[in-house]
């Protein structure tokens, strides 16, 4: 089975740190390119009509997942989202089963019965993405409530993107994690757009202001850069380990692609000019891979073999899925369920 390195990504932020400084941000690196270029096959995927369904692409986003997750151990929880690629490899999904799934075969993640929006890999601590947006945050802060009922220190992390603020559970949730203070950090990934509304129009008030009303501590960072996620997210886990409560990260940030894979034309909701400058300026891989050369810890060389590196990686991956048989029609009812 193919296996990138990006599986790593959940094994323990004291490996993570006992790490050469270089190392530790290169492996960052190839994480983030992983999702990416894993991002770009099945954008392609879907236009050539090899993949079933839609798809909601992670691309420009990157650095919030692998910030996060990097200072995850295996045992500790996340949820996800409807755009939650990202999240599932950098918590340790391996590139070629998730194509699979995907794909709709039988190796998938779901035994090719989830596809894209419900990937879930409990043996990572991955609880499962989520097609209903706010949906996962009852799912993880009852997973942070189990944490502390049971004397374990595993810590759960929510993400969700800005549409998820109209969602009432995202509040009741909070309420109830700040009152018990349990381990659980909510990670808003603000990327200004809710579907094809831009989040002015939805949001009234201070993103920000919202947590702190239940007394949770929080944060909003530049969710471009890696080096500000890292920061955060360590300290916020931390702290979260230690018993102190819940905190509440805000990640501005930016997807590349439309709010999935069809949205192709989108000038009528954002502008070229908008998403040139987003690519262009903000870019997290070229963010985090000019500092590493600013601060002699790498040369363009090394950016050249890991992306060789991590492209042969996500097309043997991807070889893997279209290769894999489906699941046997006697299969139909095994694996799920209804209301």
């Amino acid at each position: 089975m193919v296996q990138s390195d990006i599986s790593q990504a959940g094994q323990g932020a004291a490996a993570s740190n006992s790490a050469l400084p270089r190392e530790r941000w290169l492996r960052m690196y190839e994480q983030m390119l992983t999702i990416r270029v894993f991002e770009e096959h099945v954008n392609q995927l879907y236009l050539s009509a090899k993949m079933p369904g839609l798809a909601h692409l992670y691309s420009g986003e990157e650095a919030i997942a692998v910030g996060v997750c990097t200072n995850l151990r295996r045992d500790d929880y996340i949820t996800s989202t409807h755009r939650g690629h990202g999240h599932c490899l950098a918590k340790g999904a391996s590139v070629d089963r998730m194509f699979a799934e995907l794909l709709g075969k039988e190796p998938g993640y779901c035994r090719g019965k989830g596809g894209s929006m419900h990937i879930a890999d409990p043996e990572t601590g991955n609880l499962g993405a989520n097609a209903i947006v706010g949906g996962s945050a009852a799912l993880a802060t009852g997973a942070a409530m189990s944490s502390k009922m049971r004397g374990s220190d595993q810590v759960a992390v929510c993400f969700f993107g800005d549409g998820a603020l109209g969602q009432g559970i995202l509040y009741e949730s909070m309420n109830m994690a700040s009152l018990w203070k349990l381990p659980i950090i909510y990670v808003c990934e603000n990327n200004l757009y809710n579907e094809y509304t831009h989040n002015s129009e939805t949001t009234a008030g201070r993103i920000n202001a919202r947590p702190r009303a239940f007394d949770i501590l929080t944060e909003e960072i530049d969710g471009q850069d890696i080096r500000a996620v890292d920061a955060s997210a360590q300290r916020f886990v931390e702290q979260a380990r230690r018993g102190e409560g819940p905190a509440f990260l805000l990640c501005n940030t930016y997807r590349y692609f439309g709010h999935h894979v069809g949205d192709i034309a989108r000038t009528y909701y954002r502008s070229k000019e908008e998403e040139q400058e987003w690519k262009e300026q903000r870019d997290p891989l070229k963010l985090l891979s000019a500092w590493l050369v600013e601060q002699q810890m790498a040369e363009i060389s090394v950016f050249d073999e890991i992306e060789q590196r991590v492209r042969a990686i996500v097309e043997a991956g991807v070889q893997f899925g279209l290769n894999a048989p489906y699941p046997d029609p006697s299969e139909v009812t095994q694996d799920v369920y209804a209301w």
